[in-house]
Formats: structure tokens, C-alpha cells, sequence
């Protein structure tokens, strides 16, 4: 069967020809693709697709049963209707696929050829819809010979059916593209008309803004207007207001010119009727210092002491008077205070001469009751003499038991030097009574710038320079003397009151000794620049350094040196009180605090007995020197060491005065040293627990380093010459 195999041969090469690889896919609408989006070529037939049609047999096709009713069906089918070659030849090749005996190769052949067939369709139907001008040739032209129906009229149906569903789902696609470009304008449309709504009322709004803006712009400009018109009217009552109170002001400042003109004759007036009187008080005064000057020429029957006390008192109150006086003959009237000073002084002194003729009254008295008394103290006299030797032998026989062992007390002289100075300074107390405990509120206030001028410039004693140190001696001698000071921005005088001078004594006395307790015990070294000042003071006014003493030893009896024994009937914090404790509410101080403020006050004594004021012009030794310190040195190696004190106390001593008794006792001062390491330290030792070594320690190591290099260091803080001439 030649025929048939050139139809095989036929449909292989469509088969292989470009066209063939062609494929159709159902979903293209869903997508949204082009049928023939997949081929971009034109479809053609082969070059040998002419040969093989010329090597057909037309009879051979005319006589095939199958031809003939696929003619028919041709006419009627709308794929029939070709008249391009490939459309024949691949209709001449589906021809022959129809004749195959197997209807399921039929089947097959026509599902595979499908696609094909649709893509030659819609390749011819774009070539129709693409140039029309070809249509019009092609019916017009001769019809040609009838085409070659390939198919069976079932295939051909089904592709007709499959031709006709693709045009629907085509056409519904494009109704839904159209419906959905309908929408898609509408929902444009209507957003558009919404955004230009929107634009219509922003721009309504914006100017409306405008409008407020502007409004609110000019309604602060009027305001603006209005207040600075305001502004403005203020201003004028103001000026003129001003010029109001300046013309005041004129004629008050005319009033105060002529009142101070008034008050400036007045003054002059006053100041002279002061200025008499001044002259009048300076001349009592003078003739009652001459009465008294008198008194002591003439022989009272006052001692000289009090003779003394009294005319110094006199010259004293003469003094502050002539300062008064010597401001007034500068050209100035004297002041009210001035007048006060001038009066107290003129009271001081009739009360100086009324105290003198009473006391010559007293002296008088007791002279006659001494004269009395005379007889019987002879008769007494025998009695004494026995008494006196029977004590003697008792003396001696103490002598001998001392001699044994180490006494339990200090010597009889120095006991007796301690309770004269304890009751010269009680009698001291006793003499300011009234201005210690004043009434009124003067003397009150008084008392208070009193009290403040004598410890306020002891409280500024420091080792910044010695011109500062010099300033605040001078201030206290001008105080102690009785001249006027400036504590305060005030100015002040112990010849104020009677009893002035025993108070600023005494309270000075206490603060020396308070900076001793508190200052010194802190920093060591300010024991040198309060001493000296205190060692001047002492050598100006003894009767201030024995009130030192007093204050010292009562406060630190082991400065004496003193162990004050505990008597019947004294309570325990009543015998720790006059052992130096501070006892309060809270109860008795620590041991450690006892220790350094025993410590702070034997340490400045150590400092005042070896220094002396360097500007001070008396000559000679010094009242209190050295040579109580070998006393008090001495007295204590004779005296039974107590625990803790005994050892703190000498190494402080020494570590402060060690140095200027070595310079002033050589060789005997280290007979003492040795003496007191061999002998005396084992006793310290012995009675000191294991809990108070670190005194013992301190100066064992001190004793024991001074007898190995036979030397003493100079104190730490002693003032040179250089701080001096700072």
C-alpha cells in the first residue's frame, strides 16, 4: 500500500516540522494569554510536502468510501473550509489516520492532532482578521477544487465543539474583562469624585485657617495697639508721679538739712555741757586719788597690799578717765559712752575710798582684838612649844618609815602650796559673786562681753605666725590692766564693774587651762604657742598665773603631784570627780578619754614652766620655771606609781620638757632617767595589767633609746626664732 505509507511518511514529517511541536493548552483564557502566545512564526508546509501531494493518487482518494462522506460532511463543517496547502496536506494526513481499523487508535491519532488543528484555525482566523484585502481576493477568486476532508464526522464534530467551546470561554472572558474595565472605571470614577471632594474641603479649610489667622493676627495687633496706648499713659502718670515724689523728696531733704542743722547746735550745746561735766568728774576724780595717795604717805592702818590694790585701782580709774579726756582735746566732744565710762570710773573710785575707810575701820578693829588676844597667846606659848616637839618627834619618826619604802602622798610643803592656791582661787570666786550671778540685765549683758573678750582670744591662740600670737597677748594685758578692748565689734573694759578685773582673771585662768584639756590633748603641738602667751601673761599678772595653777591642779591633781585619798563618807563619783574624771548624767567618762585629757594639761604645764614671753622686760628668773619641773619629777619618782596614769603622765612630761632639763641638769638629770629605769619602772610594771602596757611600752622605749644616745630630742611644735619674725 503505497498510498498509505506516504501518509505515514507525511504526518512524520509534520511531525518533526516546526509546526508540530505546537501545543495546546485549555487554560489559556483563564490566564489571560493569547492563544498562539506560545508560537511566534508563521505557520508553512515543508518543501516536500508538494512532492508527496503530487505522488497521491486522486482515484485511489475519489474511490475511498471515507473521502466521499468526508466530503459531504466537509461542506458543512466549518473546518472543512480551508484553502491554504497545509491545511490539505494535514487533512490528507488525518484521512489516512482515519482509516485506521482500530477506533481507539482513532481516537488517539485525533486527541494528538487536535492541537495542531487548533492552532492552524486560529493562525488562519488571524490571518482572515489581519488583512481582509486577502479574504476579498481569495472569494473572489475561482473557487478551488474541494478540499480533503481528513476527519470523521464524529472528529470533526468534536472539533468543532472544541472550536466553539474555546469562542464561548473567549467571549466569556471578554465579557468579564469588560464587566471587570467597567467596574475597575466606576471604582476610578468614584474614588476620583471622593478626592476631589476631599480637595474641595481641604481648600475650603485651609482657607477658613487663613481667615482665623488673619483674624487672629489683626485682633493682636489691636490688642498690641491698645496696650502700648496703655503702656504708654502709664508711663506719663508714672513720669508725672515721679516728679510728684521728687519735689517731695526736695523739701524733706531742705526739712532734714534744717533739722540737722538744729540738731548739729543742739549736739555742740550738749557736747560742752558733757565736756564740763568731764572736767568736773577728772577733778573729783584727782582729788580722791590724791586723798588715796595721801592715805598711803600718811601711814594708814591699811596694809601695804591693800594700799597697793587700792592706789593702782585709783591710778587705773585716773587712766580710763584721761583717755576720755585725751579724745576731747583732739578737737572732739565726748560721747555718751564716753560720759558712761567717765561716771562708772567716778563711782568706782568713791567706792574705792569708801571701801579703803571701811577696811581701815576693820584693821582698826582687829588691831585692838589682836591686842587683846596678844596675852593669851603667851600664856599659850609654853604649850605650843611642848606640842611642837612632840611633833617634831613624830616627824622624824615618819622620816625613818619613809625612808623604807615610797610615800603614799606629796610632801607637806607642796600640800600646803596646793590648799593656798585652792583657796586663793576660791576667794577669788567669792569676790565676783555679784557679777557671776548679776540681776539686772546691764550687768548681765556685761558679764557676757566680759567672759567673751577674756576666752575668745585664747581660742584664736594657733602657730600661724608670731605677730597674730603678740596681737592677741597685747589684747589680753590691755584687758587685765583694765583698758578698754574690742571684742565683738564692741568695745569693752573690766574697770566697767568693781569686780571686772577678778572675773576676766579668773575665766582666763579657766580657759587656759579648758584649751590644755581639750586642744592640746588633740594636737600636741599647740602646746607651745598657749604657753608662751600664757608664760607672759603670768609674768605681767602673777595673780592670773596662780589662778592658773589652781585651775590646773583641780582639774589634774596629779600636776601637783597629788593622789587625793578617798575620805569616809565621799561617794564613789564624788572621789572620781576630784581624781579628774568627768562625771555626767550619762555616767563617768572612758579611760582613754581620762588619759588624753590628763595628758593634754601635764603637757602644757611641761610647756609654760620652760618658756618665756620674748618681748616681756622684767628681768630675772622665771616665777614659775625649771625648776618646778625637777620638783615635780622628783616628787613623783618618790611617790608609789598608780597603773596607766603614773607612766602616761611621765612620758609625756618628759617627751615635752626632757630636753630643756637635760640643757639646764646635765648630769643630774640623768642620774634621774637612770634612777628611774633600774629602780622605779619595775614598779610601774608591777602594777600595771596586761591591758594597760601601751603607756608602759611608750616609755620604756623612750627611756631606753634617751640613756643610749645620752640625748633628748627637742620637742615636736617648739616655736623658733624664725616664727617670731613671721
Amino acid at each position: 500500500m503505497p498510498s498509505e505509507n506516504l501518509r505515514w511518511k507525511t504526518l512524520e514529517g509534520l511531525k518533526n516540522s516546526p509546526k508540530g511541536q505546537v501545543t495546546f493548552d485549555p487554560y489559556w483564557s483563564e490566564r489571560g494569554e493569547h492563544i498562539l502566545a506560545g508560537c511566534k512564526e508563521t505557520l508553512s508546509l515543508s518543501s516536500h510536502s508538494a512532492v508527496i501531494l503530487e505522488q497521491i493518487d486522486s482515484k485511489s482518494l475519489h474511490k475511498s468510501s471515507f473521502l466521499d462522506s468526508s466530503s459531504a460532511d466537509s461542506e458543512e463543517s466549518p473546518a472543512s473550509v480551508s484553502c491554504s496547502a497545509s491545511t490539505a496536506d494535514l487533512n490528507g494526513k488525518l484521512t489516512t489516520l482515519s482509516s485506521a481499523p482500530s477506533l481507539k487508535d482513532q481516537q488517539k491519532d485525533i486527541s494528538g492532532l487536535l492541537p495542531k488543528l487548533n492552532v492552524l484555525q486560529a493562525v488562519s482566523d488571524e490571518t482572515r482578521d489581519e488583512s481582509p484585502e486577502a479574504d476579498i481576493s481569495e472569494v473572489s477568486s475561482p473557487s478551488p477544487p474541494p478540499a480533503i476532508s481528513l476527519l470523521s464526522p464524529k472528529a470533526m464534530e468534536m472539533a468543532g465543539h472544541i472550536i466553539r467551546f474555546e469562542e464561548d470561554q473567549r467571549e466569556k472572558a471578554k465579557m468579564a474583562l469588560r464587566e471587570r474595565q467597567a467596574k475597575q472605571e466606576k471604582l476610578v470614577e468614584s474614588v476620583a469624585s471622593d478626592k476631589l471632594e476631599h480637595l474641595k474641603r481641604f481648600e475650603e479649610l485651609r482657607e477658613l485657617k487663613q481667615r482665623q489667622e488673619f483674624q487672629s493676627i489683626r485682633d493682636m495687633m489691636d490688642r498690641e495697639t491698645k496696650e502700648i496706648m496703655g503702656r504708654h499713659e502709664k508711663l506719663k502718670e508714672e513720669q508725672r508721679h515721679r516728679i510728684k515724689i521728687q519735689n517731695l523728696r526736695l523739701r524733706e531733704l531742705e526739712q532734714q538739712r534744717l533739722r540737722e542743722v538744729e540738731q548739729e547746735k543742739q549736739r555742740q550745746a550738749e557736747g560742752r555741757e558733757r565736756l564740763r561735766s568731764l572736767n568736773s568728774i577728772q577733778e573729783e576724780i584727782l582729788q580722791i586719788n590724791q586723798l588715796l595717795e595721801l592715805s598711803g604717805q600718811t601711814g594708814s592702818d591699811l596694809p601695804a597690799a591693800s594700799l597697793t590694790s587700792y592706789s593702782s585701782r585709783g591710778n587705773q580709774l585716773c587712766s580710763q578717765v584721761s583717755e576720755v579726756v585725751r579724745k576731747t582735746a583732739e578737737g572732739e566732744f565726748p560721747s555718751l559712752e564716753d560720759m558712761t565710762v567717765a561716771e562708772r570710773a567716778l563711782c568706782d573710785m568713791r567706792l574705792a575710798i569708801r571701801q579703803m575707810e571701811e577696811e581701815a575701820a576693820r584693821v582698826r578693829e582687829k588691831k585692838k582684838e589682836e591686842q587683846e588676844q596678844e596675852e593669851e597667846r603667851r600664856k599659850q606659848e609654853a604649850m605650843q612649844a611642848q606640842q611642837e616637839a612632840q611633833k617634831k618627834a613624830e616627824q622624824a619618826a615618819k622620816e625613818k618609815a619613809q625612808k623604807k619604802g615610797l610615800q603614799n602622798s606629796a610632801e607637806e610643803s607642796t600640800m600646803k602650796w596646793y590648799k593656798e592656791l585652792q583657796d586663793s582661787a576660791a576667794r577669788c570666786t567669792q569676790s565676783f559673786e555679784q557679777l557671776s550671778t548679776p540681776k539686772d540685765p546691764q550687768t548681765k549683758k556685761l558679764k557676757l562681753e566680759l567672759q567673751k573678750a577674756a576666752t575668745i582670744p585664747v581660742s584664736q591662740i594657733s602657730t600661724n605666725s608670731g605677730s597674730q600670737l603678740r596681737e592677741i597677748f597685747d589684747k589680753i594685758d590691755k584687758l587685765l590692766s583694765g583698758r578698754a578692748v574690742v571684742s565683738g565689734g564692741k568695745s569693752v573694759s573690766a574697770s566697767q564693774h568693781p569686780q571686772g578685773l577678778e572675773f576676766v582673771g579668773c575665766k582666763l585662768a579657766e580657759k587656759f587651762v579648758k584649751q590644755g584639756e581639750e586642744e592640746v590633748a588633740s594636737h600636741h603641738e599647740a602646746a607651745f604657742p598657749i604657753a608662751v602667751v600664757a608664760s607672759g601673761i603670768w609674768e605681767l599678772h602673777p595673780q592670773v598665773g596662780d589662778l592658773i595653777l589652781a585651775h590646773l591642779h583641780k582639774k589634774c591633781p596629779y600636776a601637783v603631784p597629788h593622789y587625793p585619798p578617798m575620805k569616809d563618807g565621799t561617794s564613789v563619783e564624788e572621789y572620781q570627780k576630784i581624781l579628774g574624771y568627768r562625771v555626767d548624767d550619762s555616767g563617768v567618762e572612758g579611760q582613754d578619754s581620762f588619759l588624753k585629757r590628763m595628758s593634754g594639761m601635764i603637757r602644757l604645764y611641761a610647756a609654760v614652766i620652760q618658756l618665756r614671753w620674748p618681748y616681756g622686760t622684767k628681768q630675772g628668773a622665771v616665777s614659775h620655771g625649771l625648776n618646778h619641773g625637777w620638783r615635780w619629777l622628783a616628787q613623783m619618782l618618790n611617790m608609789e606609781p598608780l597603773a596607766d596614769i603614773t607612766a602616761t603622765l611621765l612620758f609625756d612630761f618628759l617627751e615635752v620638757c626632757g630636753n630643756a632639763l637635760m640643757k639646764q641638769y646635765q648630769g643630774q638629770f640623768w642620774k634621774l632617767i637612770l634612777l628611774l629605769k633600774d629602780e622605779y619602772f619595775p614598779r610601774i610594771e608591777a602594777v600595771t595589767s596586761s591591758g594597760q602596757m601601751g603607756s608602759v611600752i611608750r616609755l620604756k622605749q623612750f627611756l631606753e633609746t634617751s640613756l643610749q644616745s645620752r640625748q633628748i630630742s627637742p620637742p615636736k611644735g617648739q616655736l623658733s626664732s624664725t616664727f617670731w619674725r613671721s
